[in-house]
Order: C-alpha cells, then sequence, then structure tokens
C-alpha cells in the first residue's frame, strides 16, 4: 500500500495553524510526514499571497524546496478553480521549467484530455480523479486509463454511506479497466477515515493530509500532516487485520 501525504490543499491558517503555505512551510512538513510514513507528498503550490497557483516560478521554487529536503515522489494538483479557463490553465502548465513527478488532474474538468496528454509527453505522471460515475465513464472514453501513475476514486459525497455508493458505482464502470493502474481511494472531512478503512478492504492506496481533514479519528484536531499519516497507516492495517 503507497499511503500519499496531502498537505494543504486549498485551506489556509484559519483551517489549521500549522496549514503549511511557503516552500519552505511545505517542504517542512513534507520531511515529517516522509519520517511518519507516507511514500508519496502531493500539495498545492501558492504564490505570495497565499493563493493556490499553477505559476512556473511559483511551482519550480515549491517543487525545489521539496527535492532539496526530501527523498519522495512529489505532486502537484492542476485543479481547474485554480485557472479556470482550460486553455490559460494548459499554457500556465507548457510553461512549467521544473516537472514534478506526477500531477493530479480532475478528469470532468474541461480540458482534462488535453492537460493528461501536455504532461504525459513530458514524462510527468498523471493521476486520474475520478469524483462520480459520469467522469469515470469520461476517462474509459478518452483512451488514457492505461497511461496513468494512479486512478485516484474520490468520492466527495459528505455523507460515508453516499460516498461508499459512489465508490462501487465507480468501480463497476471502471471494471476490467486498466487493471495495472493502481487504485488510491480517498475521503474528505466526515468520510476521509471511513475511506482510509474502505481503500484497506479494497486493497487500494490511500491519502490523507490536512487537505482531507484537519482531524484524528477520534474527533480531535491533529497537531499536523505527520500526526495524520501515523493514524492513517495505524487505521489501515488495524482494517486489514480485521478484514
Amino acid at each position: 500500500m503507497l499511503l500519499k501525504a496531502c498537505l494543504n490543499g486549498g485551506l489556509h491558517r484559519d483551517d489549521h495553524p500549522r496549514c503549511p503555505l511557503t516552500p519552505t512551510e511545505i517542504a517542512a512538513d513534507a520531511i515529517a510526514a516522509v519520517a511518519a510514513g507516507a511514500e508519496a507528498i502531493h500539495v498545492h503550490p501558492r504564490d505570495r499571497d497565499g493563493a493556490e497557483t499553477l505559476d512556473a516560478e511559483d511551482v519550480a521554487t515549491t517543487i525545489q524546496a521539496l527535492r532539496e529536503m526530501v527523498d519522495s515522489f512529489i505532486g502537484v494538483s492542476t485543479g481547474g478553480w485554480i485557472v479556470p479557463d482550460p486553455a490559460e490553465r494548459l499554457r500556465a502548465i507548457e510553461d512549467w521549467r521544473l516537472l514534478p513527478d506526477f500531477a493530479s488532474i480532475n478528469i470532468h474538468e474541461e480540458g482534462a484530455a488535453a492537460l493528461a496528454e501536455a504532461l504525459l509527453e513530458r514524462n510527468v505522471g498523471v493521476e486520474a480523479g475520478i469524483w462520480t460515475p459520469d467522469a469515470a465513464r469520461l476517462l474509459v472514453a478518452s483512451g488514457l486509463a492505461e497511461r496513468c501513475l494512479r486512478i485516484l476514486v474520490e468520492p466527495m459525497d459528505p455523507v460515508t454511506a453516499d460516498a461508499l455508493t459512489t465508490v462501487d458505482a465507480i468501480v463497476e464502470v471502471l471494471d476490467g479497466v486498466a487493471p495495472e493502474v493502481p487504485r488510491l481511494l480517498h475521503g474528505k472531512d466526515a468520510t476521509a477515515w471511513d475511506m482510509i478503512a474502505e481503500a484497506a478492504r479494497r486493497g487500494y492506496d490511500a491519502r490523507i493530509g490536512l487537505e482531507d481533514t484537519v482531524r484524528l479519528p477520534d474527533g480531535k484536531i491533529a497537531s499536523g500532516n505527520a500526526d495524520l499519516v501515523r493514524a492513517a497507516l495505524a487505521h489501515y492495517r488495524d482494517t486489514e487485520l480485521a478484514v
């Protein structure tokens, strides 16, 4: 099982006081997360004002800080909300000069296929983010599934029962598709820990970090990303033993 640490997402200090925003803070958090057991790092680079960005200089600064501090796979988000116009988003990514190991793409977003092709041409691994069964169908139709580094099953439902229904529907669409490509399952906020357990039951990779939840399984606020990583590994292994 690969556990990926998602360090910041779109969060800010008012969401969690130790949310890493600057390249130095992100690198320090990555060191702690890797030491706690994470094997890959996912970040949302920020500009000088702390806003999410795809700007080549800001992305390079963040990746360079990480590469100098951790020996781990490094990935970034390409979420459509960061640069809403698909053509501008593609141009921003084509301008990247220091490349991450992988990048996540939300398949349901306009321009996702072109974005994936541009990244693959530059040997950047593509994580296909699948939020819904319809997005899974888009991935199958695109012909990209076999070329992905990972397929991310990402139910956005706020209630666990609904999230599990979404997971089942996504997995049904993907049945027999790209069987050699690893699947990673994660939830968000109230479903985060239940999806860690479901990932263990299915033998999928998993993800945790402040982007997904600021709380530990017992409901207490986590001290930071390393705290969440340690708890996720324990939660995953406990579920494996109970299966």
